[in-house]
């Protein structure tokens, strides 16, 4: 496989100016006061993507995600380290990254066009696609300043994927407009995907990074703490931010659980379509915890079956081991390999306190002729 995407040891450091000026007055009396600090935005980040890879690159809010891709579009010029690409790259760093608020939505389109390489011809040859995309027709010819944030998305994610690049580049524009216009967008970078095209995406959606990538890369503080298969990369983000939760959670310091393994009576994982499914999950904590539990199940390639309510269902763990049962009364999926996920979660459903990522395997046989996923069980008649 051809890399077209190679970051060698890349950091990225930015000086912050502590000034002690009470007024303009003193800054021009005393222009050298003050101290300054130097912030590691990145620490030697190295990994490099294939042609035709998708890759997600997912971390928490300031773990370096967007500056990263900036050194990579050219944005910014790391500190250190070198960055080669191979092929012609669109990005969507930022809301209206690249937009002249002043100008029309059609002319920002010239524009951004022009900024990757396109000649008037070449946009004038995509133009309608751009705006039937973007589904902003009456506003093409507005000022992009009197745009909502919906619309810069949708004109922006229209050239960008309309440029017929070989890198695509998207960071976190798929979080803003509504959600039938971002499926629309998540179907778009999936034909890119077939088209063998290379797309890195920055994203806090983790089904969209299950759904899309074929291996994810985890920042924390500027320092690059995994890269490898989608599943595992999301496993260890998730650990990192429990680990990172009760160290800085004084109310939970004294409670430690983990969720140890999920095993059935039967000792298979193996079941016939349709039919019901008992699992037990232990679960091992030092003390006493009153909180939820919830499931995922996945198909193998990253696409959500069922998640259980945010809220999950009430446990009570007492200190030792614990066993939660999962009854579900019929597995009505087709053939295949699904994956689980279980967790436990504070009784309001916004902290995490234990999670199992592919805690199990389960194989579902079906002896039908349907396709899909899930067996509907129609009947079918004539009125």
């Amino acid at each position: 496989m051809t890399n077209v995407i190679d970051v060698q040891g890349v950091s990225k450091q930015f000086k912050i100016h502590h000034e002690r000026h009470q007024s303009l007055k003193e800054r021009l009396l005393h222009p050298r006061s003050g101290s300054t600090e130097v912030f590691n935005a990145l620490s030697n980040i190295n990994f490099t993507v294939g042609q035709g890879e998708t890759v997600g690159i997912v971390g928490r809010n300031g773990s370096g995600k967007s500056t990263l891709l900036k050194c990579i579009c050219g944005v910014l010029k790391p500190t250190t380290g070198e960055i080669r690409l191979r092929g012609s790259l669109a990005a969507l760093l930022e809301l209206g990254a690249g937009f002249q608020t002043e100008l029309s939505g059609r002319d920002n389109v010239y524009l951004y066009g022009a900024m990757l390489g396109f000649s008037k011809k070449m946009v004038d040859g995509i133009f309608d696609e751009v705006v039937a995309f973007s589904e902003i027709e009456q506003f093409i010819d507005t000022q992009v300043k009197f745009y909502s944030s919906g619309m810069y998305v949708r004109l922006a994610f229209a050239v960008a994927v309309n440029v017929d690049p070989d890198i695509l580049v998207v960071d976190e524009v798929l979080a803003v407009g509504d959600e039938r216009f971002q499926a629309k967008c998540v179907d778009r970078i999936q034909r890119f995907k077939d088209e063998g095209r290379t797309i890195l995406l920055v994203t806090h959606n983790a089904d969209q990074v299950r759904a899309l990538c074929d291996r994810a890369v985890v920042l924390e503080s500027g320092d690059m703490i995994a890269d490898g298969p989608t599943h595992e990369s999301l496993r260890i983000f998730r650990e990192h931010l429990l680990e990172d939760a009760v160290e800085h959670d004084s109310a939970r310091l004294s409670e430690s659980i983990k969720i140890d393994a999920v095993s059935s009576p039967t000792g298979s994982f193996e079941v016939r379509s349709g039919s019901a499914l008992h699992l037990d999950v232990n679960v091992h904590s030092t003390s006493a915890y009153s909180g939820n539990f919830v499931m995922e199940l996945f198909t193998r390639g990253g696409l959500l079956i069922s998640r259980s309510d945010a809220q999950g269902s009430p446990v009570n763990l007492v200190p030792g081991h614990n066993v939660v049962g999962i009854d579900l009364a019929q597995l009505p999926l087709l053939d295949g390999l699904y994956d689980l996920n279980v967790g436990i979660v504070d009784h309001r459903g916004h902290t995490v306190i234990a999670w199992c990522e592919q805690a199990a395997t389960i194989q579902v046989i079906y002896d039908g002729r349907e396709a899909g996923i899930v067996e509907l069980g129609a009947t079918i008649r004539q009125q």
